[in-house]
C-alpha cells in the first residue's frame, strides 16, 4: 500500500479514499480551545477566595501568560510543534486542572464542616467548579487524543484514542470531517452529565481512566453538592 495523494491510498491498483481525520490536513484552528481556556481561568478568578490556592489572581494570570505564549507560536492554525511547546500546553492544562481539583476538595470539606452556608454562594461555586471541570477535561481529551492537535493534523498516529461516530459512519458526515475542540468539549460535557460515554467511545486505557476521573469529579460536585443545596434552600 502506497501513499498517492491527500485523500487516497493505492492498494494493489485500487484507490481507497482516506478520511480527513486519518490523513494530513491544514491544521485545526486554535481559537475555540483558546476561548475555552480564557473562560476557565476567568471562572477561577471569580471563585470564592477561600476555595482558591493562593491569591485569586495568581493562577489566572499565569494561565493567561502561558496561553499567550502558545497563541504566539500557533496564532491561527495548529501547525508548529516542539517538545517545549508540548510541555507548555500540557502544563497549562495541569495548572487549570490542579486549581480546580483543589477548589473541589476545599468545597467538599467546607460543605461537610459548615452548617450555615449561603445557598446562592453554594450553587454559584458548584456551577463554576463543574463548568471548569468540563472545560479542563475537554482540553485533556483534545490535547492527548492521537498525540494532540498537531500530530492529528499531520496524520502521524493512525489509531484513535476516541472513536467518534463519524469515524465508523463516514457517509453521515462531511467529506472533510475531523475532530476539533468542539467535538471534545461535547464529549466532556456528556461524560460529565451522563457519567459514562454516550456517542463517543474511549479506546485506549488512558482515555478510559481520564473519563472515569472526570465522571467521579462530576458526580461529587452534582450529587453531594446538590443534596446539600436542597437541604440549605429547603431550610
Amino acid at each position: 500500500m502506497t501513499w498517492t495523494g491527500p485523500a487516497t491510498w493505492d492498494h494493489e491498483g485500487m484507490s481507497i479514499e482516506v478520511p480527513a481525520w486519518a490523513r494530513a490536513t491544514e491544521g485545526e484552528n486554535r481559537w475555540a480551545a483558546a476561548a475555552a481556556i480564557v473562560v476557565a481561568v476567568t471562572l477561577q478568578a471569580v471563585l470564592s477566595d477561600d476555595l482558591t490556592p493562593g491569591k485569586w489572581y495568581l493562577l489566572p494570570c499565569l494561565g493567561i501568560a502561558l496561553l499567550a505564549i502558545l497563541v504566539a507560536v500557533n496564532p491561527m492554525r495548529m501547525t508548529k510543534e516542539s517538545r517545549a511547546i508540548r510541555i507548555l500546553a500540557l502544563g497549562l492544562i495541569v495548572l487549570i486542572n490542579g486549581a480546580n481539583g483543589y477548589s473541589l476538595v476545599e468545597f467538599v470539606l467546607k460543605i461537610a464542616s459548615t452548617k450555615d452556608i449561603n445557598g446562592t454562594m453554594l450553587l454559584s461555586n458548584a456551577a463554576i467548579i463543574w463548568v471548569t471541570n468540563v472545560i479542563v477535561f475537554a482540553l485533556w481529551f483534545w490535547e492527548l487524543d492521537r498525540g494532540g492537535p498537531v500530530a492529528r493534523s499531520q496524520g502521524r498516529i493512525p489509531s484513535p484514542d476516541f472513536l467518534f461516530p463519524q469515524m465508523t459512519e463516514p457517509r453521515l458526515s462531511e467529506q472533510d470531517w475531523e475532530p476539533t475542540f468542539v467535538d471534545y468539549l461535547y464529549l466532556s460535557f456528556t461524560n460529565s452529565t451522563a457519567f459514562s460515554p454516550t456517542d463517543t467511545m474511549p479506546l485506549s486505557r488512558w482515555a478510559k481512566m481520564l473519563m472515569m476521573v472526570q465522571s467521579l469529579a462530576s458526580l461529587v460536585t452534582l450529587a453531594l453538592v446538590a443534596a446539600r443545596a436542597v437541604n440549605v434552600l429547603g431550610g
